[in-house]
């Protein structure tokens, strides 16, 4: 996979196969830190849709190309998309704007593999949100967290942040780092559980193949029911309701063919063959 290059329009979001079933998706625009454009976060969810729609792919690794993660929208090359209406103001043009860059985390949430975020370097703005919408982050050691809107005259809040956050470190936690915009380093990432665990730099990819390859051993959807059941229950009304949701998601997992398959498996000390049945 390369990193060279700064992202002249086809090259800027670039997807590899790390390991059997386990898709590495990177942002190449190392000469920005990897901020996002319209066109290139337009490439990003295509790369993700195909991605979702591959049975073969049963993780996803989003990292960023050289020395940063995504350093968030590029506000000095945002152009906005050829679909934004010409004759609207700015508070209009900038809605239909934002509610672009705002899908970047229920699209994610929407995918049957699980993500795994390889923070490598500096994540803000959307690239703060993009971390939070993976189901798992692993940081680097220059690994930073910003949250830097409300420091340039807006609100920290966006893109689902606030309410990812404060479910992630909590709603305490969350609030100070929402208000202040203060910046968060790899280690304390690691202490507040904002992310997994912090390993050095030149083992991130490895580590977050390595955490794929674990993933990868369990069913397809198992780990699709896995994934979606825990985001359902971030938002369920009631214990009993989650109970009953896991129970279907048991049972129904459990008596496909796949589901037996990893069971057999697992009786006779070997590795799986899955079919997707």
């Amino acid at each position: 996979m390369s990193d060279a290059g700064h992202g002249d329009g086809t090259d800027d979001v670039l997807v590899d196969w790390g390991r059997p079933g386990v898709a590495v998706v990177t942002l190449n625009r190392p000469h920005r830190l990897n901020a996002l454009t319209a066109p290139m976060l337009d490439r990003l969810f295509g790369a993700l849709e195909g991605l979702g729609r591959d049975p073969s792919c049963r993780v996803i690794v989003v990292t960023g190309a050289g020395r940063g993660f995504c350093a968030g929208d590029d506000l000095r090359d945002y152009r906005p998309p050829d679909w934004v209406p010409t004759d609207v103001g700015p508070v209009h043009s900038t809605m239909y704007q934002h509610k672009h860059i705002a899908q970047l985390v229920p699209r994610l949430r929407a995918l049957p593999q699980p993500v795994i975020a390889a923070v490598n370097g500096p994540a803000a703005g959307a690239g703060y949100a993009l971390a939070l919408g993976a189901d798992l982050r692993l940081a680097g050691e220059r690994a930073v967290f910003a949250d830097g809107f409300v420091k340039i005259g807006a609100s920290g809040a966006e893109l689902g942040l606030s309410w990812l956050l404060q479910r992630i470190v909590g709603a305490t936690r969350a609030a100070e780092l929402v208000l202040t915009g203060r910046r968060v380093g790899a280690a304390e990432a690691a202490e507040i559980g904002l992310v997994l665990r912090t390993v050095p730099d030149d083992e991130l990819l490895a580590a977050a193949l390595d955490l794929a390859d674990l993933i990868v051993e369990n069913t397809p959807l198992g780990t699709w029911m896995g994934k979606a059941t825990l985001w359902s229950n971030l938002e369920i009304g009631s214990l009993e309701a989650a109970i009953d949701l896991e129970a279907r998601t048991q049972i129904l997992t459990f008596h496909t063919a796949d589901g037996q398959e990893q069971l057999r498996a697992w009786r006779e000390k070997r590795t799986p063959r899955y079919t997707n049945r």
